[in-house]
């Protein structure tokens, strides 16, 4: 979870669920060396829905941070939130740096363009007109992204950042359940990004927490 070497930075605490948008949260805090407590909701119990997790975010979503009190949710502003508040793991340029523009960029652009453009796609539904549409349409927003990964290695060029945490684990979801096109561009920078060891060690303690809750939602009905 967090290194010798990291210094705290107040009391730290994500709410979580594995197979969830909370999984590149945590593997953001893994890469951070944040130290944290972890606190997990079991989704095949409906933990989410119920009062004590909607007095947090009253969505009933995760992730969602809770530092030194302060709650932060939405995707987006935590990857940002939490790079900002560990700098010296080096995953986010600082202000005034020339990549800090592009940075930003490319994690709005998740939140306000990507997911809003595969949702639509998936769940089959028209895009908005192209005068209030967030995105446009799906092709060219796609084409954006295809084009920054063909530059790569990373959204940044050389250098790795949390933008490729959020985009790495986002797209290797993506393209296991077909909702984005499997394009060469694609597929490397997922198999680049996600054999990251950080990666591979919140997948095996993920896998342990998903498997505890298929067995907490069995047993519960067998009892019923």
């Amino acid at each position: 979870m967090a290194d010798s070497t990291t210094t705290p930075r107040g009391n730290l605490v994500l709410f979580h669920s594995p197979n969830s948008r909370s999984v590149g949260t945590r593997i953001l805090l893994e890469e951070l060396g944040a130290p944290h407590e972890l606190r997990v909701l079991n989704m095949k119990a409906g933990e989410q829905r119920k009062a004590p997790y909607l007095a947090v975010n009253p969505l009933g979503k995760v992730p969602a941070i809770l530092h030194d009190g302060a709650l932060v949710t939405e995707q987006v502003a935590i990857v940002i939130y939490l790079a900002d508040l560990f700098p010296e793991a080096g995953l986010t340029p600082a202000i005034g740096d020339p990549l800090r523009g592009p940075y930003l960029r490319w994690i709005a652009y998740y939140g306000s363009c990507f997911e809003p453009a595969v949702v639509d796609r998936a769940m089959k539904r028209e895009p908005a007109p192209a005068a209030t549409s967030p995105y446009g349409d799906f092709d060219t927003m796609f084409g954006v992204v295809a084009e920054a990964l063909r530059k790569g290695p990373y959204l940044l060029g050389e250098r790795f950042s949390a933008a490729d945490v959020l985009w790495g684990k986002a797209l290797e979801w993506m393209v296991k359940f077909k909702l984005v096109p499997e394009l060469p561009e694609v597929t490397d920078y997922v198999a680049r990004v996600c054999s990251r060891p950080a990666f591979a060690r919140i997948a095996a303690k993920d896998a342990e927490l998903a498997a505890a809750h298929e067995a907490a939602a069995a047993a519960e009905a067998r009892a019923s």
